[in-house]
């Protein structure tokens, strides 16, 4: 099941910062993830968000290669860099692909998927 890290940070444009930023990517690569939202400003809608913060998703093809990557050797170069950089929350989140889970369900147009009682299950 896919599996996403999610993270919200400061990025102040640091040369640290930088080096935590070549660090990860070569990791996220390596453990077969790829960027789904790379440091975009989010707008907060409800709750406490700090409005100065990064958010950033990562989608790998499962949880065991997003835990894998975390504590990866690999990763422990960034993580030791990134110890420093203030303002950093980091969780992991398993879940289906929305498009391809709303199509075998038979929620999108045209897609339907004849439930039988071995499915319903």
């Amino acid at each position: 099941m896919t599996a996403y890290v999610i993270a919200e940070a400061q990025h102040p444009d640091t040369p640290e910062v930088c080096r935590y930023r070549e660090s990860a990517q070569a990791s996220i690569a390596h453990y077969g993830g790829r960027y789904f939202i790379r440091e975009a400003l989010p707008e907060a809608l409800e709750g406490d968000w700090a409005d100065s913060n990064r958010m950033v998703v990562i989608e790998f093809p499962s949880l065991e290669q997003a835990k894998g990557r975390y504590t990866s050797p690999e990763y422990a170069q960034a993580r030791a860099t990134r110890s420093n950089i203030n303002g950093r929350r980091m969780m992991f989140v398993e879940g289906r692909a929305g498009r391809a889970y709303a199509a075998w369900r038979g929620h999108l147009p045209g897609k339907t998927r004849r439930r039988t009682a071995s499915s319903a299950a």
